[in-house]
């Protein structure tokens, strides 16, 4: 005869105390990852965790918004995803000579659609060392490159219209970072002139 089940009430189970918070994390990481085998997904997540690894999880939720998404798949947080993760294959496999990664990463901003404005909104957020929600901040000199990138993609800016741009955008940032309401309310009171 089989033995009979044991019953346990609430005082007879002990539950640490750090189990609570590990789940919550778990749970948040496993709406932002979506992924597709959640089985395979969690058993790589926990494995990564109890061996003090990076989980597999998303930075951001991305959001199921029509006007996010473009024909070409992307998103904004497709885009800083595959910038942190391309970056450092890039720099550990030393491709950074053959591959403008910068370049790359401002033509993806731009497939998001929209203006040259609307594509440096994105590149600040995916290349800001800001925390999620902060100001997006990126190097006026970074900046400066991107932006004159995708004028002379674009063709139809004059020189001058580059370069009187980027001298104002200078004079107003401050220490050297530039953020979106910095280029944004210039570029507006450009157009209104």
């Amino acid at each position: 005869m089989p033995p009979p089940e044991t019953m346990y009430c609430a005082q007879q189970i002990n539950i640490p105390p750090e189990l609570p918070d590990v789940l919550k994390q778990f749970t948040k990481a496993a709406i932002k990852t979506q992924p597709r085998d959640v089985l395979q997904w969690a058993t790589d997540y926990f494995s990564a965790l109890s061996k003090g690894q990076n989980q597999p999880v998303k930075e951001r939720l991305e959001m199921p918004v029509a006007t996010q998404k473009t024909d070409t798949g992307l998103t904004p947080g497709l885009l800083k995803i595959l910038h942190k993760q391309l970056d450092t294959i890039l720099a550990l496999g030393n491709f950074s000579e053959n591959i403008n990664w910068m370049q790359f990463s401002a033509l993806g901003c731009s497939a998001l659609g929209g203006t040259i404005i609307s594509a440096l909104k994105h590149a600040c957020e995916i290349l800001t060392e800001d925390p999620e929600g902060g100001a997006a901040q990126i190097p006026f000199d970074t900046f400066q490159s991107l932006y004159t990138y995708l004028a002379h993609l674009d063709g139809e800016i004059p020189k001058e219209q580059i370069d009187s741009f980027l001298h104002s955008l200078e004079e107003e940032c401050q220490v050297g970072m530039v953020q979106p309401s910095n280029f944004t309310s210039l570029h507006s009171a450009e157009k209104s002139e």
